[in-house]
């Protein structure tokens, strides 16, 4: 009876640890590296400087700018586009992901970030958007 009593114990308590095995891959970091000054700012110039540099019409209808790693970590007017280590809670990625369902997609009125470019500012958020 004991033993019985053990075997129902151990399922039990693999059972219960079986969801923690499968943990959504956005919520892990991503051993992938990703640096800002070689993979993902090259994806914000070659991208964003219409809008978002200088006197752009986006930094005067949000005050988001993108010239620089600083800027960028600023925000706009409404606060920080991004949210270090949660790509899916950074607006940056949501509008350039199109995952927002909103209206408005970045860039707007170009050609949409191919998914590679869209994956590497994903990976760069989820491990924290670090200056490297």
């Amino acid at each position: 009876m004991r033993i019985r009593i053990m075997h129902v114990v151990v399922l039990l308590l693999l059972a219960a640890a079986l969801p923690a095995c499968h943990k959504d891959q956005a919520q892990q970091p991503q051993t992938r590296k990703v640096s800002y000054a070689v993979d993902v700012e090259p994806i914000l110039k070659m991208h964003c400087p219409e809008c978002h540099n200088g006197k752009g019409i986006g930094v005067v209808e949000s005050g988001l700018r993108m010239d620089s790693y600083e800027s960028l970590m600023k925000g706009s007017r409404q606060g920080p586009v991004i949210k270090p280590g949660s790509a899916l809670t950074s607006s940056l990625y949501l509008l350039v992901s199109g995952n927002d369902k909103l209206t408005v997609n970045m860039p707007h009125g170009k050609a949409p970030l191919n998914p590679e470019e869209i994956e590497t500012i994903r990976i760069w958020i989820d491990n924290g958007a670090l200056e490297n």
